[in-house]
């Protein structure tokens, strides 16, 4: 419990005693008094008019006007002061009697009666005096007993705060004390270790971090410093490939050797140095830690999102950029804080070198598949030439299936031998202005004798007046057609598909939906990529049709998208921009 909340309660209850002590002292005393003036204005006064009237009457005699006097007075006073229940009847009583005496004198009899009566007032209020002061002791004992249980929890509160608070207090500040003393004498391996969540725990934390620090400030040696820093620098050094630290601030903490031969500068040139004013000076330098390039006259240019090709000493290199943030946890802190990254450019030169020759072995054997698939087809349309003979069933199969084969095989080194033209950046594009209904209707004609096997109809939806726009029309149908023909190989039959171009925000949009089986999320970020095809899916191609598709819209300027739903279909599209400004091309 906090030392505030304990003192908080103490002190709350401490004074919530005194007060009600105080109250139940004032309301007793208060009543108290209040009786002792009942008594005295009620009973005693009674009492002393009957004393008074008794004395009157034994002096009384004819003719005495002084005890006649104090007769009538007395018993006009007592009638003011009838307060008990008898006393009322006695008052009449007294007054008739007195009338009688009064009337007769020398009457013995009514002297007699009269002082009867007296003696009757004066023990009826004697009684009530007895009786009231009975009720006041015990009104004085109630109000001693209840003052007393008052006083003895105050007591009781104000002894536990007077044992426990001081030293709940106190001894924590000695300990406190004793340890800072302790800190004051080079010890820091000094702890505080308090129970609880008072305010002290707080403080003993703060003061346990402090200390930790100082104990870590106190056993890193100057020279121990020196000698981690040179045995870093000699790791780093020793790497092969350009490393580069930075700190939080982006400058340049540690660099090796490789790196400072890449760039080109010396270790004093670049070492704590702003890097804006070092790639100012620098194009290859912004280029690494990706600041924007002031001029277009570079020789270094991201060929992917991490991946750069750098001209060193007249050889084209290929470096991969790899960032790693540097986080710790400081000395008596609880959260990871960033201080610094570290860039490593790891040279894959001979990766990519491997990569061309692949492309080029798959472009040459892609064109040289291309002449013996000729001739195999050219020998299957004599051999089906009515002049060559009657083929029998067997041999008209045979035929079928060697046509599908070849076919399939010219699909494949079509498609092997368009990957390569794009990897290898010879994809030529003969982009002009046109009418993009040329591309529906290709399309369409090029697929529908497919559709009519599968008795799936074809749906175009078309906006009006739709504009020209910049593309390579051949190529732009290749890609619609692709998507028709996955759509028919994937739908049921008689099924339906939709094909429509509309203008959306300044670009033309081209999709294909169908109503196959659809695709699973977790399949759609790679169905574009080159060899992936879905898993389960019928295997008829390379899974090259898509990877290509996607180079040559994104050649154009254009963007392509798929969205799908398990068990409701696909609808793959491609948007063209129609503003010539947002054309290029890689070619």
């Amino acid at each position: 419990m906090k030392i505030k909340t304990k003192l908080n309660i103490g002190i709350g209850l401490l004074f919530l005693m005194i007060l009600l002590l105080a109250f139940a002292s004032t309301w007793y005393v208060s009543s108290l008094k209040q009786e002792a003036d009942n008594v005295l204005a009620a009973n005693y006064l009674s009492v002393e008019y009957a004393r008074n009237m008794l004395g009157a009457s034994d002096q009384y005699s004819a003719g005495d006007t002084v005890a006649l006097a104090t007769l009538r007075s007395n018993l006009a006073k007592q009638k003011k002061n009838v307060t008990e229940l008898s006393e009322k009847e006695i008052t009449t009583n007294l007054e008739l009697k007195l009338n009688r005496l009064l009337d007769n004198p020398s009457d013995q009899q009514h002297a007699s009666e009269l002082r009867e009566e007296l003696v009757n007032l004066m023990n009826v209020n004697m009684a009530a005096i007895v009786k009231k002061n009975d009720h006041t002791k015990l009104l004085a004992n109630e109000a001693f007993l209840l003052i007393s249980i008052l006083g003895a929890l105050s007591f009781l509160i104000a002894f536990v705060l007077w044992v426990n608070l001081p030293s709940n207090i106190a001894d924590p500040i000695k300990k406190l004390t004793n340890s800072i003393r302790e800190i004051a004498k080079q010890n820091y391996a000094q702890r505080l270790y308090f129970k609880g969540d008072s305010e002290f725990v707080d403080l003993a934390n703060s003061f346990n971090s402090m200390a930790e620090r100082l104990q870590e400030y106190s056993n890193s040696k100057l020279d121990h410093i020196l000698q981690e820093k040179k045995r870093v620098e000699a790791l780093v050094n020793s790497m092969h490939d350009p490393v580069i630290g930075l700190n939080d601030k982006k400058e340049i903490l540690f660099i090796n050797d490789e790196a400072l031969q890449l760039i080109g500068l010396s270790r004093e040139e670049v070492k704590l140095k702003p890097l804006q004013e070092l790639a100012n000076a620098n194009d290859l330098i912004a280029r690494i830690v990706e600041i924007p390039e002031k001029t277009p006259e570079r020789q270094v240019h991201a060929l992917e999102d991490n991946t750069l090709n750098i001209f060193v000493d007249n050889k084209e290199s290929y470096f991969e950029k790899q960032v790693y943030a540097i986080e710790i946890v400081p000395t008596g802190e609880q959260a990871l804080q960033h201080v610094g990254e570290v860039i490593i450019l790891k040279n894959i030169t001979s990766f990519k070198e491997l990569d061309v020759a692949k492309t080029n072995f798959i472009a040459t054997v892609s064109h040289e598949l291309k002449t013996p698939i000729a001739s195999i087809q050219m020998g299957l349309e004599l051999l089906n030439h009515p002049k060559t003979g009657e083929l029998s069933e067997n041999q008209r199969k045979l035929m079928e299936g060697i046509k599908d084969d070849s076919e399939r095989l010219l699909r494949i080194t079509s498609e092997l031998l368009n990957m390569s033209q794009v990897e290898t950046g010879n994809i030529k594009l003969f982009a002009q202005w046109c009418n993009p209904m040329p591309v529906i209707t290709y399309a369409l004609q090029a697929t529908r004798l497919q559709a009519e096997q599968k008795h799936i109809e074809l749906v175009t939806e078309l906006d009006e007046d739709l504009p020209e726009v910049y593309i390579d029309e051949e190529k732009t149908a290749w890609v619609l057609t692709n998507f028709i023909t996955n759509a028919i190989r994937y739908s049921a039959e008689h099924s339906k598909i939709i094909v429509s171009l509309a203008k959306k925000d300044a670009k033309l949009v081209f999709s294909v939906q169908d109503h196959g089986k659809g695709i699973d999320s977790s399949y759609k970020d790679r169905i574009f990529d080159r060899y992936f095809q879905i898993p389960g899916s019928m295997r008829s191609g390379t899974g090259l049709g898509l990877s290509i598709a996607k180079d040559f819209i994104e050649n154009q300027g254009g963007s392509i998208a798929v969205e799908s739903s398990v068990g409701v279909g696909s609808t793959f599209s491609f948007s063209i921009p129609t503003n010539k400004n947002q054309h290029y091309s890689k070619s």
